[in-house]
């Protein structure tokens, strides 16, 4: 079966995901409908002040997710991303991930770049402190847990509101953008910065651009080229065929 995309005949792919792929699995978006910033007072808690102030309340919010994650499988889309890497083994396939679930390299995905960290992660909070982040699966729902180098207070290793993205991550993400040939854009409403410009980057690069969404763009976005409505969990496994 040949791809609708024909993505046999690209060999930079990049695929930006956001939330709404992982809906399927279960886990809530962040801003579309029934998303979790859109309850009052949650949005807050994701800040650096809300850290320094609250740190036991940013994690009541940030100790359930990676429950739920933990929890999840992977659905139908990320598995079809999955395949179509194993599948074209001639080309670079680049994953750039807003989500923090990790249910990318959990369907087989090998080439991903989490953009905004990963809620099995656990870094300290002083940014001085030389503790590298490690693997960590626990809620920590008792008690907020203490450096065990410097007894500042531990924090989720995810990116928060008004926090600078990781610099590899940045760097590895502009570097595939760089040379890609073929861009889509799966489940992110497409206005969080600057993973909301990275379609100007493949567009620069005169990539084919491509947005796959449950809903459509508001205001459409001129630099996607093409847009495919509906569940990425449906559209992906017909689209990469």
């Amino acid at each position: 079966m040949t791809s609708p995309l024909g993505i046999q005949r690209y060999r930079h792919i990049v695929v930006l995901t956001g939330a709404g792929i992982s809906v399927a699995s279960g886990l809530r978006p962040y801003r579309g409908p029934g998303g979790l910033w859109l309850e009052a007072g949650v949005a807050a808690l994701a800040t650096p002040q809300a850290l320094a102030e609250r740190p036991a309340d940013v994690w009541r919010l940030f100790g359930p997710l990676r429950a739920l994650a933990k929890g999840a499988q992977p659905n139908a889309g990320h598995a079809a991303l999955a395949a179509a890497e194993a599948r074209l083994t001639d080309a670079e396939f680049t994953i750039i991930t807003q989500n923090i679930d990790g249910l990318h390299q959990r369907a087989g995905s090998r080439n991903v770049i989490e953009l905004h960290g990963s809620a099995f992660r656990t870094r300290c909070s002083d940014a001085a402190c030389e503790l590298k982040p490690f693997d960590d699966h626990d809620a920590h729902a008792e008690s907020v847990p203490p450096c065990p180098r410097c007894s500042s207070v531990l924090r989720p290793d995810v990116v928060l509101f008004d926090e600078a993205l990781p610099g590899g991550a940045e760097w590895h993400a502009k570097r595939a953008l760089r040379d890609c040939d073929l861009f889509l854009a799966v489940g992110t409403s497409g206005t969080v910065s600057p993973a909301s410009n990275f379609v100007r980057a493949a567009e620069f690069a005169l990539a084919r651009t491509v947005l796959v969404n449950l809903e459509p763009m508001k205001p459409r976005h001129p630099a996607f080229d093409e847009e495919y409505l509906g569940r990425a969990e449906e559209l992906l496994p017909v689209l990469l065929a």
